[in-house]
């Protein structure tokens, strides 16, 4: 049976992630309150924004960049895209 969550982002109940995606409190609070859709969403965006922005992972100014991106995706109503940036057409 697959454990649902009322998800902040969605704000429906869904399918809810496995385990959290990363240690410590956030990861925790993203595993309680985040479904795996929301996150799935989240993951495709964060990309988005490492290629848009030419982030490397890896370097501090970059993880609290994603972080507060991240944040806002997920629990405040949409992250910021980089500028010129044009959704693709469906």
């Amino acid at each position: 049976m697959t454990r649902r969550v009322k998800c902040a982002r969605l704000g429906i109940e869904a399918e809810g992630l496995e385990k959290p995606p990363f240690p410590g409190p956030e990861g925790q609070r993203i595993f309680e309150h985040i479904s795996a859709q929301a996150w799935q969403d989240w993951l495709k965006l964060q990309t988005m924004l490492i290629n848009e922005h030419r982030l490397t992972p890896f370097e501090p100014e970059a993880r609290k960049f994603l972080a507060k991106e991240r944040e806002k995706f997920l629990f405040g109503g949409g992250a910021e895209m980089p500028e010129g940036y044009v959704p693709p057409k469906d």
